[in-house]
């Protein structure tokens, strides 16, 4: 059974005049992200796909997790279909996969693989889905919510 993790970014910085992409973790949102990370650690991911906008980078890099952490620029601004079909080209020699994102996206792709998630799902916040097959066969309904955490 495969696993997927999808995180969305921790709480970012805004600061007036610097582009969307550029804004950094909050050191609140350090702290958050360190803390999923002690809980996302121990289920071993074998890889971590990450949008290149620098709070998605920072919450990556800050989970702690020992994979390799792709940059993947599809994530920035995806919705669930979009994100679905990056997710389904993953190796079949991955077992578990962390995703870290945006929303509405990743909110979306929570509710499309799993049917629940309906109390949202806040900078920080990480959902542990098991899923029904490989990853080619991700869809609609394709998986259970094991657990949902927000900080």
């Amino acid at each position: 059974m495969k696993t997927l993790i999808v995180v969305r970014h921790a709480t970012a910085a805004q600061v007036p005049g610097l582009a969307d992409r550029e804004r950094p973790l909050t050191e609140h949102g350090k702290r958050d992200a360190r803390d999923a990370g002690d809980l996302i650690r121990p289920l071993k991911p074998g890889l971590v796909l990450c949008s290149p906008s620098v709070r998605t980078r920072e919450t990556a890099e800050l989970l702690g997790i020992d994979a390799p952490i792709e940059i993947e620029r599809d994530i920035y601004e995806a919705y669930a279909d979009e994100l679905l079909d990056l997710l389904r080209r993953t190796g079949p020699e991955i077992e578990t996969l962390v995703l870290v994102g945006h929303n509405p996206g990743v909110h979306e792709l929570v509710l499309t693989l799993t049917g629940d998630g309906d109390a949202g799902f806040p900078p920080g916040a990480h959902a542990v889905i098991e899923l029904h097959g490989g990853w080619q066969d991700l869809d609609s309904g394709t998986g259970n919510l094991v657990r949902a955490h927000r900080p």
